[in-house]
């Protein structure tokens, strides 16, 4: 009997452990894939309690579940949303669905027909901003960027923050980028941004100042809690590997 219970327990063991890493995946939780598995049951854990509950208490999760099992699913419950009832939020609603599947075009059209009715919605053209910078129109997606700061004055996560440095600098406007990046690491204290701020200065040759910020990185990893340096580990990683190569 107690080998039968170990091994029904071990097979479901397997079960969650490949739900959680197919989540991680799909979902860009990336880093977590280590520790589900090499340590099973705590990192199975570790991500239920960490990514799935919170999800589940926001109530993200089933969206969420939906887009990884039946990806055109919602996208068709949205798109009759909106035939039923043309509004702002509907037509949001599904922009912001058709940027997460990849469709940036009909996103933009989307987001744009909003523009044209509230032209100075900050939350709209941040939705445009990041939808340009995903399809790769780095200078449109910079220009938007900045007309939220020019009404709101700041943008409100490290998220969206990062992606408006890499868009000025995407679109050749390096020294605002370079800018930009290091307000972001004076308030965040972000790896990422040392990290992508260290290959920029390295790009321009100034191999001094590129490899302050990666050891930067390597060296602050170390300072934040544990669950911290797991999902952060990569910008530490990566900035370890400039390092060897400078």
């Amino acid at each position: 009997m107690p080998f039968l219970w170990w091994n029904n327990s071990y097979y479901l063991i397997l079960i969650v452990q490949g739900i959680c890493i197919f989540h991680a995946f799909k979902t860009g939780r990336r880093d977590y894939v280590y520790i589900i598995l090499f340590v099973p049951v705590i990192g199975c854990a570790i991500y239920i309690i960490r990514e799935i509950l919170p999800e589940i208490n926001r109530g993200d999760f089933w969206n969420n579940l939906q887009r990884i099992f039946f990806p055109g699913a919602r996208i068709r419950d949205l798109e009759r949303r909106l035939r039923i009832s043309d509004t702002i939020t509907n037509k949001m609603n599904l922009a912001e669905e058709y940027m997460l599947s990849k469709q940036y075009d009909k996103a933009i059209t989307l987001t744009q027909s909003c523009i044209a009715q509230r032209p100075n919605d900050q939350g709209i053209l941040l939705t445009l901003a990041k939808i340009q910078f995903h399809n790769g129109q780095f200078a449109e997606s910079a220009a938007n960027f900045h007309k939220v700061l020019s009404i709101k004055n700041r943008i409100n996560n490290s998220v969206d923050e990062l992606l408006y440095a890499q868009a000025l600098e995407k679109s050749g406007e390096k020294e605002r980028a370079e800018e930009e990046y290091n307000r972001i690491i004076r308030l965040h204290h972000s790896l990422e941004a040392r990290y992508r701020l260290g290959l920029l200065l390295k790009e321009q040759q100034r191999q001094q100042e590129a490899k302050v910020h990666f050891q930067a990185a390597v060296d602050e990893i170390e300072l934040h809690p544990r669950y911290v340096r797991r999902l952060h580990a990569q910008w530490a990683r990566l900035s370890k590997r400039e390092l060897s190569s400078l």
